[in-house]
């Protein structure tokens, strides 16, 4: 597990800017939301998850998540099918918080072009200086309220 900035952002998955990660397993792309967001949003009481068998491209809003601050979006880090939702998310929201890269995950999605959209997401150091530019947001946000 790699701490980024005080931020639990394990290694092998891919993020995508809008706070998604997403887990390959072949074609089947588990995801959930990052520690950045679950941490950020704090309590999440609400998730309006898409349908299994939806389709989905990569960077489209497919659901809502929400917390006692705001309400966010489920954006799909990569295109294909909605194979599996999270269905234990309709008793216990908090799972997105306590365990976000484990019983906290949101959608399995069946990718149709993983090879070049693999390429988008972001790992490594292009992952440190978004969460770098991620924080500075969110503390310019706080000093305005």
């Amino acid at each position: 597990m790699a701490d980024v900035k005080g931020y639990n952002m394990p290694d092998e998955l891919y993020y995508h800017k809008d706070h998604a990660w997403a887990r390959v397993e072949g074609t089947k792309v588990t995801v959930g939301m990052n520690d950045f967001f679950q941490k950020e949003s704090g309590d999440i009481v609400f998730v309006d998850l898409p349908e299994e068998e939806d389709d989905v491209e990569q960077g489209e809003t497919c659901g809502k998540i929400q917390s006692r601050k705001w309400i966010g979006k489920l954006v799909a880090p990569v295109s294909g099918e909605i194979t599996e939702i999270n269905e234990d998310l309709e008793e216990d929201t908090s799972l997105i918080n306590s365990d976000p890269y484990g019983k906290g995950w949101i959608v399995v999605i069946e990718a149709s072009d993983l090879d070049s959209e693999l390429g988008s997401l972001m790992q490594g150091e292009a992952l440190i200086s978004f969460i770098d530019d991620e924080i500075k947001i969110a503390e310019e946000e706080k000093a305005k309220a």
